[in-house]
């Protein structure tokens, strides 16, 4: 009796290994979108067999003898306690432009402080904007939140932080209200009053850039780095899951993760009811279209991890020679 053909081959497997290798190994589901994207959007027919894998048997194949696995370990960033801002959770209300902002800082070396990476998301469309600087001080803080804001494609409403006082100092926070911009902090012991920020600093700032030190006069070319090849890579290219919150008959919600619901940030923010109402008035979704389909989600993520790899060998090479 003959067997059963295989429906993947070794070419899928090494499609997934490479798709995977390419993205720092997401998710399952967000690796099944990856390929939903590369054959019915970019039209990369090589992916036909994988846009309709289902998520277990995409698991099952990273178990293969063809597929290497890395695994990654973060930490979170700690705060100092300050007194700037209206502690409160923030209340998006379903709209895009209240960010959630944290810090991380890129170790220290013989006493000497790493670079500072300014991390902030939109709460409802997980647009993300990374700045790195190279102190917590005036003179870099006012430059970064000022990209920031211009960084965004919609308006911003409001920004949010933990506890500390890394992100926002009394001239950050005039700045804020001139703007009327709100601003509020996480609340005493309700850790998950800023959960969002605090898991992509692990999902995407200590996966690209690790915990190893980076001294601080690197900053412009990191910030550079992000401008050009992350922002466009993670708010464009990379899918995230977004939650769905249900109701039981108790009244009781929880909330759940659909793969339906998986989607880009931009695409989340097309998604949005009178979308085009929260854009700014220099920005429109022709022009934003034009920057998602420029190039597929694997040339950007390509562009992506072969300029990482030029700009450590850089700052490596750099800190080896005056180590």
């Amino acid at each position: 009796m003959a067997g059963f053909a295989r429906k993947y081959t070794p070419q899928d497997i090494r499609l997934l290994a490479a798709m995977d290798e390419r993205h720092d190994a997401p998710c399952g589901p967000a690796v099944k979108k990856l390929c939903e994207r590369a054959y019915e959007v970019f039209g990369q027919a090589e992916y036909a067999a994988l846009a309709s894998i289902s998520v277990s048997h995409l698991y099952n194949l990273r178990k293969s003898n063809s597929y290497t696995r890395q695994r990654h370990h973060f930490e979170k960033t700690r705060s100092k306690p300050s007194s700037i801002g209206e502690h409160r959770k923030p209340r998006p209300d379903g709209k895009p432009g209240y960010i959630r902002i944290n810090t991380v800082h890129q170790g220290d070396l013989d006493k000497r402080k790493g670079v500072y990476h300014i991390n902030s998301i939109d709460e409802v469309t997980q647009f993300e904007v990374v700045c790195t600087v190279e102190k917590i001080s005036e003179r870099y803080l006012i430059p970064a939140l000022e990209q920031l804001l211009e960084n965004f494609p919609f308006q911003v409403l409001g920004f949010h932080s933990d506890n500390g006082s890394e992100c926002i100092n009394k001239t950050g926070a005039k700045l804020l209200e001139k703007l009327r911009i709100e601003f509020t902090k996480s609340r005493s012991r309700q850790t998950n009053d800023n959960a969002l920020a605090e898991s992509t600093n692990g999902a995407v700032v200590r996966k690209l850039f690790g915990h190893t030190h980076i001294p601080q006069h690197w900053a412009p070319l990191i910030n550079n780095f992000n401008q050009q090849y992350l922002h466009p890579y993670i708010n464009f290219h990379r899918p995230c899951f977004f939650s769905e919150t249900l109701t039981d008959h108790t009244g009781k919600q929880r909330k759940v993760y659909r793969y339906e619901n998986m989607m880009t940030p931009y695409d989340k923010l097309k998604s949005l009811p009178n979308a085009k109402d929260y854009l700014k008035p220099d920005s429109s979704f022709e022009i934003l279209d034009r920057v998602t389909h420029q190039i597929s989600d694997n040339t950007a993520v390509d562009q992506l991890q072969k300029t990482r790899r030029k700009l450590f060998e850089t700052i490596h090479g750099w800190t080896l020679k005056t180590g």
